[in-house]
């Protein structure tokens, strides 16, 4: 096993091409690093520097070691930093940005957890409006729908597949639909930009329906601003199962799922962040969102697309 103080000398010696650069910039004795070079050179028995022009150069012996000897010296320290973050706290300021789907309820409350769990931690916290991009670089992007390449690493975390939801009261007033051909006859609840092409939904045995939704009621921007809407009886819209399920559990009563064997398109689930070595913040957030994926986010709804 070499010995690193040695191979630092012989690395620092390589680069200056002088013992006494070396000595000084390692504050060393001149004599000492003379030595640690001469036991490198007869642990390895051979000859790793020659004097040339009041300069110390490599050997062919040399040239071929010193190859190894820097990316020994580069792994070790790659350790010891790895070592030392570990004694360190979770602390600093972590920038988060999220849909607006995610921007209050779950979100929120895994950032409180983490929080709690590492008390150092400082968050800035924003909702994203637009697909993220490389200039918004810093820190943690959760992101629902889809998205092209944006210049840092994509992780799919899941999907939210979607259904058609009405008011309970507003259904009993003006029926229930059947059929997706049903849905001409009612008010729509759209989210801007999102229905005006049509929406394929699709059925496990009847296979997919072109829908075109009629002209909207009333667009809104926000998938909380939709479902506030369609819970107050202003029409039927196309929502994610997961957030009328949430929306379910803290106002019963206020939604239900129309045409339940049939389903809008999913939503893909970005966690998006940079490329690159993070800071331990960052990546101990990431592996808690990680672990903290809710079963739903790839649940039934999910297969039953793919059926």
């Amino acid at each position: 096993m070499y010995d690193l103080k040695e191979l630092e000398a012989f690395a620092s010696v390589i680069r200056s091409g002088s013992l006494t650069a070396s000595a000084r910039d390692l504050n060393l004795p001149k004599s000492t690093l003379s030595r640690r070079i001469r036991q490198l050179e007869t642990s390895l028995g051979q000859s790793l520097l020659r004097r040339e022009s009041n300069r110390l150069i490599p050997t062919e012996a040399g040239h071929v070691f010193y190859r190894y000897c820097h990316e020994i010296l580069a792994l070790a320290s790659r350790g010891q930093e790895a070592l030392d973050e570990l004694r360190e706290q979770i602390s600093g300021e972590l920038t988060l940005r999220a849909h607006g789907a995610f921007s209050r309820g779950w979100f929120t409350r895994q950032v409180e957890s983490f929080m709690s769990e590492h008390p150092g931690i400082r968050v800035v916290l924003q909702t994203q409006v637009t697909a993220p991009t490389q200039a918004q670089s810093e820190g943690i992007c959760l992101w629902l729908g889809e998205m092209e390449d944006c210049g840092m690493r994509q992780e799919l975390l899941g999907s939210l597949t979607q259904g058609i939801y009405g008011q309970p009261e507003y259904l009993a007033r003006r029926g229930r639909p059947e059929h997706p051909q049903a849905l001409g006859a009612h008010a729509w609840v759209d989210l801007l930009g999102t229905s005006g092409d049509g929406v394929v939904l699709q059925h496990p045995r009847e296979g997919v329906y072109p829908l075109s939704p009629p002209a909207s009621y009333l667009k809104v921007d926000q998938l909380t601003l939709q479902g506030d809407a369609i819970a107050r009886g202003r029409g039927l819209g196309l929502m994610p199962h997961w957030l009328a399920d949430l929306r379910a559990q803290a106002h019963p009563g206020t939604l239900e799922l129309c045409l339940p064997e049939w389903h809008g398109p999913a939503l893909p689930i970005w966690l998006v962040y940079p490329h690159g070595h993070l800071p331990r913040r960052t990546r101990a957030f990431i592996s808690y969102l990680r672990k903290s994926v809710p079963v739903a986010w790839n649940s039934r709804w999910v297969e039953a697309i793919a059926v």
